[in-house]
């Protein structure tokens, strides 16, 4: 067991001595402890916690339980006895200042830190484990840090948005995060998908300053994005990104079509279970392909199925509009593209080229802005990752505090 010389060298506690030490061996129910008795080193001044003026005297006393680090493997507990003041400048009794302790908290200001420092890299059922404390504990010492830790947002310079939907829970429970991207900088995170949603962040968090000074916003296809940031940000034009139409692609067309064409070769049992099992190999791009094979059988499929290769074929070149940076351009290559479709006969096809065509000014504005939501995309991985870590969060703010710490943001 440590001496007392020792502790009052290493432990650091300002303002006080150690008066004792003893040692409590493990139990079952409780791990090896080791309890210090510290008392306030009279050479000390009386500071006041209120004003951090000197005081003039001890008004009263009282013994408090607190836990510090631990000592090796055994739990430290200290015996602390605190004071209450007589501060002159306050006009009355006042706790007394002590550097290391927080007022009514168990636990000391290194200890909290030292979870906290931890909560960043293994889950708090992990961390309350590890320490020896309570889940709820760890959880709220996380959470008084992020609340501390965390910047206020500096929105003066905020000109382009990305906005983007993650699952909460399970029953298509949603939230919103609206990132920076230039910064990669969560900036809000809400409950819903809808535009009353999503408004409290325009209305409250921008104003109508910040709004005004928005000049792109890059989102997926969702009509309430669309419609509120029209609403609220009139200088702004919504960009819509490559990712989201070409999945939509992919499960409106391609696999529609696919399944259509294995419906109409039930009587070729071969060729029907080739169709069938091609799905990943006709959503994934050519160049991502991870054997030469593959592209062997792709093309073997697409010489054998016009409508297959038809809808392959202008998967390809609607991405061919995120590429041009001229909108004049754009709009001609987009109309050659609809009149291919429309002229396809491919219902599937020809449904989604109808649909697609109201959001053709979002799909051109990207020749402006080059705005993408692969950061959105990553943010959302990490979502997931921080959800699992916890098995899910009952402290909806909690969970949201988490997702703006794990993306600050990055300076210019």
């Amino acid at each position: 067991m440590p001496s007392k010389e020792l502790l009052n060298l290493v432990g650091d506690w300002k303002g006080y001595r150690v008066a004792s030490v003893s040692r409590e061996p493990a139990t079952e129910s409780h791990p090896e402890t080791i309890r210090i008795r510290l008392e306030p080193d009279p050479d000390h001044p009386l500071i006041c916690d209120t004003c951090g003026r000197p005081a003039e005297r001890v008004h009263d006393t009282t013994w408090r339980t607190v836990r510090d680090l631990p000592i090796f493997d055994a739990r430290a507990e200290l015996e602390v006895l605190t004071r209450r003041v007589w501060c002159p400048h306050c006009g009355g009794p006042k706790r007394e200042r002590v550097s290391w302790l927080d007022a009514h908290q168990r636990l000391t200001k290194r200890f909290a830190e030292s979870i906290f420092n931890l909560c960043q890299m293994l889950p708090v059922a992990q961390v309350a484990a590890f320490y020896g404390v309570h889940w709820h504990t760890v959880k709220n010492v996380d959470k008084a840090a992020l609340k501390t830790s965390l910047q206020p947002l500096a929105l003066s310079e905020v000109t382009v948005l990305g906005m983007d939907e993650f699952a909460l829970h399970k029953g298509h429970r949603y939230a919103t995060v609206i990132v920076e991207p230039t910064r990669k900088q969560v900036l809000w995170v809400g409950v819903g998908h809808s535009r009353e949603a999503i408004r409290p962040f325009f209305t409250e968090v921008l104003g109508p300053e910040g709004c005004a000074r928005i000049e792109a916003v890059v989102m997926d296809m969702s009509a309430a994005f669309e419609g509120e940031v029209r609403a609220q940000c009139p200088n702004a034009e919504v960009v819509f990104d490559l990712f989201h139409v070409v999945a939509k692609y992919g499960r409106e067309v391609i696999d529609r079509v696919r399944v259509d064409e294995a419906n109409r070769l039930r009587h070729d049992k071969p060729a029907r279970q080739v169709v069938k099992r091609a799905r990943w190999l006709l959503l994934r791009n050519r160049e991502n392909l991870p054997r030469p094979e593959d592209a062997v059988q792709l093309d073997e499929l697409l010489a054998a199925n016009q409508a297959l290769m038809t809808v392959y074929v202008l998967k390809d070149d609607l991405k061919q509009l995120w590429r041009y940076r001229h909108s004049d351009n754009a709009r001609t290559f987009w109309e050659g593209w609809l009149q291919r479709a429309m002229e396809s006969g491919i219902e599937p096809l020809m449904r989604f080229a109808r649909n697609l065509q109201p959001y053709v000014r979002g799909i051109l504005a990207h020749c402006r802005y080059p705005l993408h939501t692969s950061l959105l995309e990553g943010i959302n991985n990490r979502i997931k990752v921080i959800k699992r870590m916890a098995y899910g969060f009952r402290d909806q703010e909690y969970f949201f505090l988490k997702i703006r710490a794990a993306f600050p943001g990055n300076a210019r």
